[in-house]
């Protein structure tokens, strides 16, 4: 039988302990050849002189949060690696294009990834129909009385107009998720997506000016690219109508935050932001204190046992390229211009 190829796992140490449990590991060892060490959360040979001989073989990495950037210098440690499977969403922090150069292929879990955000968004959703954590802050102002629950808008999910931003995978899922809400209407804005492709999947395509102003709800599912740096700005939040909530799941370089702080503080419109520009924000920025905001610490994305989806798609792919087959999460220079 031929030889199996040489792999090392390459990431934080609680990421390993958390995406490769036994029965994973176990897969992994019928698939490549780990050799004694599986692990590694370093590739200084300096201070890890044992890892030259190590990285001097290995064919094939697994890669995950905390994986060092594969540059030329790291690269010329690894003159026989082949392909690198990252076992997280973006590989954008590591990939380098000396990596492109040497033609090594490489995959990522985004599509794992954005199953549990885009059942984060559908959650908050739901949620910002009923103004549920926005009255579950109010509530801690007026205590008995209950009246103040028509002070944030009509509730309730029948007919509401939900607005994407960007027909991303997790766009793509918020939109399908949406169908379930009874006589929903799901408007999606991107300058790159297909009609066909938003209709298929329930949505309308429009552009940002006319999404705005018709939505009960607005998420935020676009990229971080120097051009949808404050996508949504002033004149985009004062665009949206009285009452509306903001979701933001993607990425806080997307919502201007002087902004967003400004049309949240007059208690015109909602936000659920789980990230922000800065993140964590200043102690000193009012949407801690407003009641019509919600923030969470940047957990839509996957978590403890949910990042083992995302190790079970690259070892899908693994195999997949063991085999011959073609490849279901592989990552191209081209792509790193329209994705995060």
């Amino acid at each position: 039988m031929p030889s199996k190829l040489k792999a090392l796992l390459v990431m934080n140490r609680g990421t390993f302990a958390d995406q490769f449990d036994s029965t994973r590991l176990e897969r992994l060892t019928g698939l490549v050849d780990l050799g004694r060490e599986p692990w590694t959360d370093s590739l200084d040979v300096v201070e890890h002189p044992e890892l030259a001989e190590r990285l001097a073989g290995v064919e094939i990495l697994l890669t995950s949060w905390g994986v060092p950037r594969l540059d030329a210098d790291a690269l010329a440690l690894m003159p026989k690696l082949r392909a690198v499977f990252h076992c997280a969403g973006t590989v954008r922090s590591f990939v380098s294009q000396e990596m492109w150069d040497r033609g090594i292929l490489v995959t990522n879990g985004a599509d794992a990834n954005a199953i549990p955000v885009a059942e984060f968004t559908f959650a908050s959703i739901v949620l910002a129909g009923k103004k549920a954590h926005v009255l579950s802050n109010d509530a801690r102002t007026f205590r008995e009385d209950w009246s103040y629950t028509t002070s944030r808008g009509e509730l309730g999910n029948i007919g509401r107009t939900i607005g994407v931003i960007g027909f991303s995978r997790i766009g793509r899922r918020v939109v399908q998720l949406v169908q379930q809400l009874q006589d929903v209407t799901c408007l999606v804005s991107d300058p790159y997506a297909d009609a066909s492709a938003v209709a298929a999947a329930g949505g309308h395509l429009v552009p940002l000016a006319e999404l705005l102003p018709a939505s009960d709800v607005v998420t935020v599912h676009a990229p971080a690219l120097p051009e949808t740096r404050h996508l949504i700005g002033a004149p985009e939040l004062r665009a949206m109508k009285d009452h509306a909530t903001l979701i933001n799941t993607a990425r806080g370089s997307l919502v201007d935050t002087g902004a967003l702080e400004a049309e949240c503080a007059n208690g015109r419109i909602n936000a659920l932001l789980d990230v922000t520009e800065p993140e964590p924000l200043p102690a000193t920025s009012v949407l801690y204190d407003l009641p019509n905001v919600v923030l969470t610490p940047h957990i839509a994305g996957s978590l403890g046992t949910e990042t083992r989806r995302m190790s079970d798609a690259a070892l899908n792919d693994l195999e997949r390229y063991l085999t011959g087959r073609k490849l279901l999460a592989q990552v191209v220079s081209d792509d790193l211009s329209l994705s995060a």
